[in-house]
């Protein structure tokens, strides 16, 4: 079994968004080598996340959006974490830190609205996410 990992930086312009990082992901997949396998896609941020979700609508992403900010607002009475971000350690805990997609004959198997997004809840930042292959 072969295991390959990069990193890359993720900079983002909003204090919530979601950027797709597919071809980026699927950059490393192919630079592996491995054929037959999983890549892993993981965020080592506490106010950040990974997720997957559709891509051929932007609608999808802003109400994706609209939908975590009305049921987790920015200020709310009763945070006690006195930086001002506790919303954000709330959608990245609800969300995820990782996701975990199939390889096959060197691409990643993914659904055909499907996409990789780095979502950031606390910007704007210079992030990092960390790319692992795992297969043959």
């Amino acid at each position: 079994m072969a295991i390959v990992q990069q990193s890359f930086s993720v900079k983002t312009s909003r204090r919530c968004e979601m950027i797709d990082i597919t071809s980026r992901v699927e950059k490393v997949v192919a630079e592996s080598g491995i054929r037959t396998g999983t890549v892993t896609v993981f965020c080592p941020h506490t106010t950040a996340a990974i997720t997957i979700n559709e891509n051929a609508d932007p609608d999808v992403v802003h109400d994706l959006l609209l939908t975590l900010e009305a049921l987790i607002p920015q200020h709310r009475a009763g945070y006690r974490h006195n930086e001002g971000n506790s919303d954000a350690h709330v959608k990245s805990s609800l969300v995820g830190a990782s996701v975990q997609v199939l390889v096959e004959s060197g691409r990643m198997v993914l659904g055909t609205w499907q996409a990789i997004y780095f979502c950031e809840f606390d910007g704007t930042r210079t992030r990092n996410t960390i790319v692992k292959v795992m297969g043959e």
